[in-house]
């Protein structure tokens, strides 16, 4: 599946002018090793105007890019939340239908600088909060340290998630850990179904054709530009012009009508994940919440 996303297929060449912060060419193809190896030289540079958005808050994995997040609720004291793709979760992605709580973790991230030319530290999960492909494509950690404690250590605060739908025809960013870059456009549209191999995802953002992420930006949060705050999560993009199949999703309208855009990437909204975030940052998946569920707490409602 969304090889694009785990920087496995081969990459596009970085598009100029929608491209606003690059660290410069592109690599070859190959494994996620090779791909890091192969990356561009992490020096940032920055085209026309000065950027409105930043690296604050963003993560790279070694094979996706992340956010460090909090929600509406989070206080300091609340342990931090990583977000990045479902298809990016190290145990592999999760099968259609699946979902994955409170499962250990020891992966780590790394925090970058405002100017994305530097890292300023190591961050460590404990475990995997939520995970899922199903309806949406995230995965959520819980560090082992508190917003109040990076912050202190590394001078960083989290990137804040908005609990409201994004607007169609808003100015984002999607900002890339992995590559150090930053991709500006517009939202084009919400889609009322994306399906890619053997999962859907529901009410994703179609992004406007300058927006060109390629492999290795899976994950990558989606900023509003007005507000600053997330809105989305990268994840997608149809390469190849087939229908449906890995790495070539399509639109499925309300009718069941098909329709396919080559070359056109997408995003999954995040505002469900931010109003299903309690106290102490836990998902909570009750009645009220509308993200999907595990199999034995839906059968239990």
């Amino acid at each position: 599946m969304p090889r694009r996303r785990l920087v496995g297929a081969a990459l596009a060449v970085l598009a100029g002018g929608t491209l606003l912060t690059a660290t410069g060419g592109a690599a070859q193809a190959g494994t996620a090793a090779a791909d890091a190896a192969a990356a561009p030289a992490a020096t940032a540079r920055t085209a026309g105007k000065p950027k409105e958005v930043d690296f604050t808050s963003i993560v790279a994995l070694s094979n996706c890019s992340g956010s460090l997040v909090r929600g509406p609720r989070s206080r300091d004291t609340d342990k931090a939340l990583v977000m990045t793709n479902g298809h990016c979760l190290e145990s592999g992605m999760p099968k259609a239908g699946q979902v994955i709580v409170d499962q250990p973790s020891s992966r780590t991230f790394k925090l970058l600088g405002p100017s994305g030319e530097n890292e300023l530290g190591t961050l460590k999960a404990t475990k995997v909060e939520y995970a899922t492909m199903t309806d949406t494509d995230v995965t959520l950690y819980r560090l082992d340290s508190t917003y109040a404690q990076i912050q202190k250590k590394y001078g960083s605060p989290a990137l804040r998630l908005s609990a409201a739908k994004p607007r169609v025809g808003s100015e984002i960013r999607i900002v890339s850990g992995y590559w150090k870059a930053i991709y500006g456009c517009k939202t084009a549209a919400e889609v009322y179904r994306i399906r890619e191999g053997e999962w859907t995802w529901k009410n994703s953002i179609r992004y406007a054709p300058e927006c060109q992420t390629i492999h290795g930006t899976s994950g990558s949060p989606i900023i509003d530009v007005r507000t600053r705050q997330m809105v989305g999560i990268n994840n997608t993009g149809n390469d190849d012009g087939e229908r449906c199949t890995l790495n070539n999703p399509c639109e499925v309208d309300r009718e069941g009508n098909v329709t396919v855009r080559q070359g056109i990437h997408y995003g999954q909204q995040t505002y469900l994940l931010a109003r299903c975030l309690g106290r102490g940052n836990e998902v909570v998946l009750d009645r009220h919440c509308a993200l999907p569920k595990p199999a034995k707490a839906a059968a239990g409602r």
